[in-house]
């Protein structure tokens, strides 16, 4: 059977532009003879919709769109087509809606297969919303048996996962189900996958345990592109019976491959983006330009400091939006030192940039006379910093407000950790790019940003890390060096690691440990006010991490 992958980037709740990147993928799979054309998981509503699942109107949108997508495979010559869509639930369990996959063919809807394992966890919370399937049927796709399966339905192999999370293995089931006489077994997985660092190879092997274990083609579709904080990447793919890829479509691009369940040879080439870093900037490069476009802004303004987090984050807004789209705004106060002005400045010309100064120290002269009376006696400490911070985020917010464009807040990961950074200052802004990359990662990125050409400065990256908001100030004055601090923010942020074990794994100091996870847990409260974090990692701050603000935790 000819199979073609249409890896598209749907946007949630946009029924008419959804529809028709699917007819147009439909298209070409016909153009290039394809039996069969797979979008991805709820590819008809964008995923993920969240409570938009709970209004009528928004279900009553997707079965109409199923309706007209169905019209398109009358008549001769048309592939079938599977794609993902939210439907009605028919059990009285208390939940509404169903999460399927529906066989579209002849004018009409053939076959639905219904998700039945709902991820609830990191990010995911689909048990919020949708019924399980009590159970899963294979179906006959233009004279061949197909098993169809829906994303989590596919990660439960016990012989892969040495930890399972559910009691059932839908593609167990589903391959016990095959008919004797088969020549060839075929399993279709639709997903919604997030990505994070190094998803896509565990994504291969995986499935590649599965192909190999039931000796069946198997193929996935994923979706790509941005949806609020989450980055979907696509590098869907199909494997051979022996679990070596014979398709693979791009990543971090839309798509459509068509391979031959038969006659498909292994690729010989090496999977995409095998380089973490490479792999990562591209991650954030669509995020941040589908979140900008598909939340309606065009432009966007990021504060330049001449620090290499403000010149990472311009880099990449750059490279998502284009030059003409990206505004850099120098705000040098009393402490900025000419450099840093200078370095702001260069990088605005190395990316093309329309670079302005707004000097901040006649106004934090103004809000010192007037915080002045009550601040008589007391010595310059972490306010009078911290005031710098917040006059820069109203001025920001200012242009936002007068020129439309969105603010990049600039904060990483190691400081929306540690709660190095002023909530209403450098927190300011729609969408926090970098802020599931820690500081050494930053460090790595710029690097490879500059892998053709000097883009971001080497002094930015070579003169030590700055917030310059009071003399001669080094962010090492309150935080261990980052090649000390990171790893142990991976271990207690991502991992959940005690203190005790992140001190003897890494042999440093417990004392010090602890200290740097107290600082974690009193920053709970910045975090959970902090803009929507581009999550590339296992585990990023937002709805994927959730833990009380008011609690008391022992380290």
């Amino acid at each position: 059977m000819k199979i073609a992958l249409g890896q598209i980037n749907p946007t949630v709740g946009d029924f008419a532009g959804n529809t028709r990147k699917i007819l147009d993928g439909a298209e070409r799979a016909a153009d290039l003879g394809a039996e069969l054309v797979v979008f991805p998981e709820l590819s008809v509503c964008g995923y993920p919709p969240a409570d938009l699942l709970e209004k009528a109107d928004f279900i009553a949108r997707a079965q109409r769109a199923i309706a007209e997508i169905a019209a398109w495979t009358a008549g001769g010559g048309k592939p079938a087509v599977l794609c993902g869509t939210v439907m009605p639930a028919e059990s009285g369990t208390g939940k509404h809606v169903r999460n399927v996959a529906v066989l579209l063919a002849d004018g009409a809807v053939q076959f639905v297969q219904q998700k039945m394992l709902l991820p609830f966890y990191d990010v995911f919370d689909e048990q919020r919303y949708f019924e399980p399937a009590v159970r899963q049927s294979l179906v006959t796709v233009r004279g061949q048996t197909v098993a169809i399966t829906i994303c989590e339905d596919a990660w439960n192999d016990k012989g892969f996962w040495p930890k399972r999370l559910y009691s059932t293995d839908p593609v167990e089931e589903l391959m016990g189900q095959w008919p004797a006489d088969a020549t060839q077994k075929i399993m279709v997985n639709i997903s919604a996958s997030p990505y994070w660092c190094g998803k896509a190879r565990l994504r291969e092997r995986m499935l590649g345990a599965v192909a190999r274990r039931d000796g069946a083609c198997v193929a996935m579709v994923n979706q790509v592109g941005g949806n609020d904080s989450l980055i979907f990447d696509g590098s869907s793919f199909a494997l051979d019976a022996e679990g070596r890829v014979i398709a693979r479509a791009a990543a971090f691009a839309e798509d459509l491959v068509v391979f031959d369940t038969v006659t498909s040879q292994p690729l010989e080439v090496p999977a995409e983006d095998v380089d973490d870093i490479a792999s990562t900037w591209r991650a954030l490069v669509l995020g941040v330009r589908d979140y900008v476009r598909k939340c309606g802004f065009l432009k966007v303004l990021i504060g330049l400091s001449g620090g290499i987090d403000s010149a990472l984050v311009a880099a990449i807004a750059v490279e998502a939006l284009g030059a003409e789209n990206v505004l850099g705004v120098g705000m040098p106060s009393e402490y900025s030192s000419s450099g840093s002005v200078d370095d702001a400045r260069e990088l605005a010309e190395n990316l093309g940039i329309r670079f302005e100064v707004l000097a901040i120290r006649d106004v934090v002269e103004r809000f010192d006379g007037v915080l002045e009376p009550l601040f008589a006696g007391t010595s310059f400490g972490l306010a009078e910093e911290n005031m710098q911070a917040r006059i820069r985020g109203t001025l920001l917010m200012a242009l936002s407000n007068k020129f439309g464009s969105l603010v990049l807040t600039t904060g990483n990961k190691s400081e929306m950790s540690t709660g190095y950074c002023t909530l209403y200052g450098d927190m300011v802004g729609g969408l926090a790019v970098i802020g599931d990359v820690m500081k050494t990662r930053v460090y790595a990125l710029s690097r490879w940003a500059n892998r053709d050409r000097v883009v971001i400065p080497l002094n930015t990256i070579e003169k030590p890390p700055s917030a310059e908001l009071r003399p001669d100030q080094k962010d090492t004055d309150s935080l261990p060096p980052y090649e000390v601090l990171d790893p142990i923010l991976v271990a207690y942020v991502e991992e959940y690691c005690s203190a005790e074990k992140i001190a003897a794994d890494q042999g440093v100091d417990v004392g010090l440990v602890k200290q740097i996870l107290k600082m974690v847990e009193r920053a709970e409260y910045k975090r959970q006010q902090a803009a929507p974090v581009l999550k590339v990692t296992k585990k990023s701050f937002g709805n994927g991490r959730r833990f009380p603000i008011a609690v008391k935790v022992e380290v």
